[in-house]
């Protein structure tokens, strides 16, 4: 069990832990160091662009890690702790004997440094982010919403958010997680959210993932050239689909793949931005997994409510039922041959 009866931790054997960067890239600047003139960039070098990793590997642990990637706006840490201080899949996984591995992206979080400058924009936008990540409507939860109630939980969400330090690249991002799998070998990725899309690049250009969970992608849905769909539009605006040479796209069908999204999508068009933007993205996500099928590949979409598990928001990981969606996950790593 993951507590105690008074609420407390059960105690979990690590047997060993640490961090590192892999990826990334070096600049230089033409010139001659001057330790008389420090601040002279001439000569001197900038290591940046690289993702940054912490791993816990458990006492008598299953063969394949999880590699655990964050969504948009986050870093590594939301794989831990919940808001409301309970267990993340981080520790959750440990448990069940899988190494893991939880990453920060190029280009954020403690691998915040970059090679190409961008500006942080201090918007406020927590209202925007609680309807986008169907919490609720503002400042409302949805009725039944696993998200962790209270002003508290809500308050460490909001103080999770993270800004990128540079401009979004797909390439920089792939080839950075491309690079981890490079050193720790074979692997299950598990993506969340941008971070799916941007998963999709990794796994087609590294034969060391072996397998792909997917919690709510939001874009980059990657198909055939000539086999896209039409762009779809909705009050957040429109989605569209990332065309690949159909021999890239081949190889994203050679791993099993699983998708899970959580409740409250509308079926039908509505002006509130915050909910109508997941309805494109799940039924692009249909005519995607159709594709990869379509192509002798073995992929699933999972919506919850069609399980009867109800009121998961955009966050799996950390809802209030995240252990009955860290049980579905395990099951489908079982179903595979990848525990």
């Amino acid at each position: 069990m993951p507590t105690n009866t008074d609420g407390s931790f059960a105690p979990l054997t690590i047997i060993d832990q640490g961090g590192f960067a892999v990826g990334g890239t070096m600049v230089t600047t033409p010139g001659a160091f001057d330790p008389r003139n420090p601040t002279d960039p001439a000569g001197q070098t900038l290591h940046g662009d690289h993702a940054r990793v912490f791993y816990q590997v458990p006492e008598n642990p299953r063969p394949l890690p999880l590699v655990l990637w964050h969504g948009w706006k986050q870093d590594g840490g939301s794989w831990g702790r919940t808001p409301d201080g309970r267990e993340g899949f981080q520790t959750m996984f440990l448990r069940r004997g899988f190494p893991v591995y939880a990453l920060d992206q190029p280009r954020r979080g403690s691998a915040g440094q970059t090679t190409t400058g961008t500006t942080v924009d201090p918007v406020t936008t927590d209202q925007w982010f609680f309807n986008q990540f169907r919490f609720g409507l503002w400042p409302d939860p949805y009725p039944g919403g696993q998200f962790p109630p209270g002003e508290a939980a809500r308050e460490q969400f909001f103080r999770s958010l993270v800004p990128d330090t540079g401009p979004l690249d797909g390439e920089v991002l792939a080839d950075g997680v491309s690079a981890l799998f490079d050193r720790i070998g074979e692997g299950i990725l598990v993506t969340h959210s941008q971070a799916c899309g941007f998963g999709w690049l990794a796994a087609m250009r590294n034969r060391h993932i072996k397998g792909v969970v997917a919690l709510e992608p939001g874009s980059g849905f990657v198909f055939p050239v000539g086999e896209e769909p039409e762009a779809m539009p909705s009050a957040a605006g429109t989605l569209a689909p990332v065309t690949v040479p159909a021999a890239q796209f081949e190889t994203l069908t050679r791993v099993p793949i699983v998708v899970y999204y959580g409740d409250n999508i509308p079926t039908e068009p509505t002006d509130i931005a915050g909910r109508d933007n997941w309805r494109p993205r799940l039924a692009m996500a249909r005519l995607w997994a159709e594709a990869v099928n379509r192509h002798g590949g073995d992929a699933q979409l999972v919506l919850l409510p069609e399980l009867g598990i109800t009121g998961n928001t955009h966050f799996l990981q950390s809802d209030l039922n995240n252990t009955e969606i860290a049980d579905q996950i395990s099951k489908f790593l079982s179903d595979k041959g990848l525990d």
